[in-house]
C-alpha cells in the first residue's frame, strides 16, 4: 500500500508473516462507513508518514472500543506507536476519512495471510507434518519466536522429566511459566522434598530478569526439540501386556517364564499390565460387575463361566456372586445346560469377557483397580 510503512500494516500480508493490521484487529462498522466510497485520497494523506497513519487507525478503533491485541506486535513497533499518539494533537475529518479509505483499500487487496512466526506456522500444519518433521523444524529454526508460548503447549508428562532433572532455580521458572493447572499437575508428581524446593523457590523469581527468563526457556526449548521423536504411542510394558492379554494362556505363561529368566523387574511390571480372566476378581469392584455383563454377548459369558477351571473357577464364582439372585439362578441353569465346555471354546468366550472389559475401560465406563492393590 503506498504511504504505508510495516508499522501501519505490521503483520499484513505474506512478507510480515500475519494478518492485516486491520484485518487482525478487527475495522467496526463505524469505522468503515466512514469512509468515502470512492475517489483518490493521495492528497489528503501525502503528507501524513506511515506511523503517523498507523496512529489515526489506532486511535479510531480505540475510540471505537476495538479490542487491540497490540502486544503481538514487537516490542520497537509498540512503542513507536505509543510516541506517534503521543506527538500527534488532532487531524480533520476529511483526513480521517482519506486515511481509513487508504487503509481499507489495502486491506482489500490482501489475496492470502500468513501465520506469525514457526510456532504458529506448526500450530498451523499441526496434523499434517510428521513428528519427526515438527522435531527437525524446530531444531533448525533454533532461537526463532516465543520458547515459552512452545513450552506452554506440551503436555505434563514431556514436561514432567526435565523438571525432575533440572534445577531448583530452573523448575522454579518453569513452573512460573505455565498454566496454573499444568504447574500444579506437575508439582504432585514430584518427589515431596524436591516439591518443597521448587515451591520456595518460585517465591525467589520476582527479581529475575526478563532477558534471563527467556535465555531458560531457549535452554529448555532446545533440552525438548532435542528429544527424539516416538515411534510409538504405548511404552513396551503396555504392548507386550496387551499382546499377551490376546494370546493363548499356554503361550503367555511360557513368555512370562522365558522374562522372568531375561529381566524380573520387567516381567513383573509385564504381569501388572496384564488382565485376563483369572485377574477378575483382583481387579474388578464388584460393584461393576452388573454393568459388565450388559456389555458381554450372553452366549459368551455363559460359555466362559461353564469353562472356568483351576485358577479361573475364582473368577467365574466371583462374577456370580456380584450380580442379582436372579440373574445368576438363570446363567447356572443355562451352564448346566450347555454341559462339558471345550478349553478352546472357554478360552475364546473369556477372551471375549476380556475385550468388553478392555474395551469399557477405554471408554472410562468403569476402572481396573491397580495390579498390585489388594
Amino acid at each position: 500500500m503506498a504511504g504505508f510503512t510495516p508499522l501501519a500494516l505490521s503483520g499484513g500480508g505474506a512478507g510480515s508473516g500475519g494478518p492485516g493490521f486491520a484485518e487482525g484487529f478487527g475495522v467496526p462498522a463505524r469505522a468503515r462507513g466512514s469512509a468515502p466510497g470512492s475517489g483518490s485520497t493521495a492528497h489528503l494523506t501525502g503528507h501524513l508518514t506511515g506511523p503517523q497513519k498507523a496512529a489515526i487507525i489506532v486511535r479510531l478503533l480505540l475510540a471505537e472500543g476495538a479490542e487491540l491485541p497490540l502486544s503481538r506486535l514487537p516490542d520497537r513497533l509498540q512503542a513507536e506507536i505509543a510516541q506517534q499518539i503521543g506527538q500527534m494533537r488532532s487531524v480533520d475529518r476529511a483526513t480521517l476519512d482519506a486515511v481509513m479509505q487508504e487503509f481499507l483499500d489495502g486491506i482489500d487487496r490482501i489475496g492470502l495471510s500468513f501465520p506469525g512466526g514457526l510456532d504458529a506456522a506448526l500450530t498451523l500444519l499441526d496434523g499434517h507434518l510428521s513428528p519427526a518433521a515438527s522435531s527437525r523444524v524446530r531444531r533448525l529454526a533454533g532461537a526463532a519466536g516465543d520458547p515459552w508460548q512452545r513450552i506452554a503447549g506440551l503436555e505434563p508428562d514431556r514436561l514432567l522429566p526435565v523438571l525432575e532433572e533440572e534445577s531448583t532455580e530452573v523448575g522454579a521458572v518453569l513452573l512460573s511459566k505455565l498454566a496454573v493447572s499444568k504447574a500444579a499437575d506437575l508439582l504432585g508428581r514430584l518427589p515431596g522434598d524436591k516439591a518443597r524446593r521448587i515451591a520456595y523457590a518460585v517465591s525467589l523469581t520476582g527479581n529475575v530478569a526478563p532477558e534471563t527468563v527467556r535465555r531458560i526457556g531457549l535452554s529448555l526449548a532446545a533440552q525438548l526439540d532435542a528429544q527424539p521423536a516416538k515411534a510409538f504411542d504405548t511404552g513396551p510394558v503396555e504392548r507386550v501386556g496387551a499382546i499377551l492379554n490376546h494370546s493363548a494362556a499356554a503361550t503367555r505363561d511360557a513368555v512370562l517364564q522365558g522374562l522372568e529368566a531375561e529381566d524380573a523387574g520387567f516381567a513383573e511390571e509385564v504381569r501388572r499390565a496384564i488382565f485376563t480372566f483369572t485377574n477378575i476378581p483382583r481387579r474388578i469392584d464388584a460393584r461393576d460387575i452388573p454393568k459388565i455383563i450388559r456389555n458381554v454377548d450372553q452366549a459368551a459369558l455363559v460359555t466362559a463361566l461353564a469353562g472356568a477351571r483351576g485358577a479361573d473357577e475364582p473368577a467365574a464364582d466371583f462374577v456370580l456372586a456380584n450380580m442379582s439372585q436372579r440373574m445368576a439362578a438363570s446363567l447356572r441353569d443355562e451352564m448346566a445346560n450347555l454341559g462339558k465346555v471345550k478349553d478352546k471354546d472357554a478360552e475364546e468366550a473369556m477372551a471375549e469377557v476380556v475385550a468388553a472389559i478392555r474395551e469399557m475401560e477405554a471408554a472410562g465406563e468403569i476402572f481396573l483397580v491397580a495390579g498390585d492393590d489388594e
